[in-house]
Formats: structure tokens, sequence, C-alpha cells
């Protein structure tokens, strides 16, 4: 090797550690906003899925407007006439792509009108489970002693109880015309919301107590109590925006876990009205005909697969993407 060798190699190693330098620098420079969509902007399967996501939320949204354009029948509508000659439902044909169901109703309307309902209970119903679960969370771990005892308890008697067993019990007993808890919780969605709504806060509770203790001992928590600062305060000021990331990580789990527990409460019959158009509810009322009539369960139920995966991916992704340690 020439004596200009070394000199070169030494060059070369310069000149990547300048580069090598620039680009930590770069990423240094990025805010946490800017490196968490990086980290998701690269994870090519969150973003199909997230953009699967943003269809279904706009066909829930444009749900009539689908339909108009469709040319396809409302969902509620009933055609007798849409029979074969032995009385079953037709199948996917021109002005009924999906097909019909046993009442002649389009099964296509129905199935994107099923998806505002499925969106409507699992969003409010996982912005509830947010509120209740992080509060409480927040204050059984942070005040620890007979408020944590108490509230761990409730925690662990709701979950204590089989939650569709749960959820079927009180489903049932508020499905009568006057609801239950003096008339307050009414059938249909409201049942729904709430049963969900019970038997699900006691994980986001456990989950942000964890945090909370975790965190209860930590310098900075210990210095602004030095400083006077209220309980309020070190709660939504200090404590709770370091354990945003898990809480939107399973807020985004709960969406789909939440369709899902839906669409068991129709198929058993204490969900949602069975005239109402609601995946649950269609796949139940097509297990009865679903060898003559394999597309009313078809369609509603590959809905209802793909929208929980697709939330089930997000959620995956935007884990990894809030985890540093995740190196992507």
């Amino acid at each position: 090797m020439s004596a200009g060798a070394p000199e070169l190699l030494s060059g070369a190693d310069e000149a990547l550690g300048i580069e090598a330098s620039g680009a930590e620098r770069e990423i240094a420079a990025r805010s946490p906003m800017q490196l968490f969509w990086r980290r998701l902007r690269h994870d090519r399967l969150a973003m199909v899925a997230l953009a699967f996501v943003v269809l279904i939320v706009l066909t829930a949204v444009l749900a009539p407007l689908i339909v108009k354009i469709a040319g396809t029948p409302p969902p509620g509508q009933t055609n007798a006439d849409l029979t074969d000659d032995f009385g079953q439902p037709l199948g996917p044909r021109a002005g009924h792509p999906f097909g019909v169901d046993k009442l002649g109703r389009d099964v296509f309307s129905r199935t994107i009108y099923g998806s505002r309902i499925s969106l409507e209970v699992a969003f409010i119903a996982t912005a509830l489970i947010i509120v209740i679960g992080v509060s409480v969370g927040l204050v059984a771990g942070y005040y620890r002693g007979w408020v944590d005892t108490l509230l761990t308890r409730t925690m662990d008697l709701l979950l204590a109880f089989p939650v569709l067993v749960l959820a079927i019990g009180i489903g049932v007993a508020c499905s009568g015309a006057q609801g239950c808890a003096g008339g307050l919780i009414q059938p249909g969605l409201t049942v729904v919301i709430f049963v969900i709504t019970l038997t699900t806060w006691p994980y986001m509770a456990r989950i942000v107590r964890g945090q909370v203790l975790s965190l209860r001992e930590k310098e900075f928590v210990e210095a602004a109590q030095s400083l006077g600062a209220s309980d309020r305060r070190i709660i939504f000021r200090e404590i709770l925006p370091n354990r945003g990331a898990p809480i939107i990580v399973y807020g985004t789990i709960l969406i789909p876990q939440n369709i899902i527990y839906e669409a068991a409460l129709s198929f058993l019959g204490v969900g949602v009205d069975p005239s109402t158009p609601s995946w649950g509810a269609m796949i139940s009322d097509a297990t009865t005909i679903f060898k003559e009539a394999w597309w009313f369960m078809t369609f509603p139920g590959l809905a209802l697969l793909f929208t929980v995966l697709a939330f089930n991916l997000v959620g995956d992704g935007l884990q990894d993407a809030l985890n540093p340690r995740t190196g992507k």
C-alpha cells in the first residue's frame, strides 16, 4: 500500500464522520412531531391501514351521498318482489351490487350505513373510556392510600366478570321500552355505548395508574411538589403529558375492540334495533339463510374484518412511531 493510502483513508473517515454528525444534528433539530411523522411514514403497512381508515370514515360521513350516486335503494326500503321463484333473496346484480336480504333490502346500502353505526359507537365509547379511565387512573396512582385501594377494588370487581356476559346482562336489563337507570339509558345505541364503557374503562384506568405510580417518584414531580405546586397542576401539567403516548396507543386499539363489541351485542340481539343497519345485526340475520344467500353475510363480514384489521395496524404503527426505541 502506498504512503498516500492512509491519508486517503483518514480523509474518507473524516468525511464520513462529518456526514454522520450532520445527520445527527439534522435529527436533533427536528421536533418530536416531525420525528413521529417520519417514523410513521416509513411504516408502509400502517400508512396503507391509515388510508383505509380514512376511507371508512369518509364512507360513514358520506353514506347518503354514496348510496345516491350508486343508485341503490335506501337501507330501510323493503321490496318483496326481489326474490326468486323459491322465495330466496336475489344475489348481486345491476342495481343491487351486493344483492338483497330476505326482506328485499339492499345489502350495499345497509353495509355502507352500517359503518356509521359501528364508528359512532366505537368513537363515542372510546372517548368516554379515555375520560373515565384516565381520570380514575390519575387519581388512584397519585394519591395512593385508601383512595387507590377503593378505586382499585372497584376496577377488580368489574374486571372479575366476563365482559360479554356482563354486557349481555346489562343490555337485556336496559333493552325494555323504559330503558334503565330511571329512563336515562334508553334502548339502542345508548345501551350499547353504556355497556361498552362500563366494562372497558377499568383496563384504561389500570394502565394509567401503573404509569402514574412509576412517575410519582421521579425528580421532576418531587421538584414540583417542593416548589408548592398544587396536586391538580402536578397531575395535569407534569404527569399526564409525560404519559400521553400510551394513552393514544391504547385509545387507538380500543376503537376496533369497541367495533367488535358492538357487532357482538347486535349479533346477540341486545344491541341496536334490528331494523337499524348494523354489521353485527346483518351478520346475525344472515345466519339463517347463509347457504342460500352467501352475499348477505359476506359483505358486512368483510367490512367488519378489514375495518378492525386496519385500526389494529394503525395502532401498531402509532406505538412504533411514538416509541423512540423502535429504531424506525
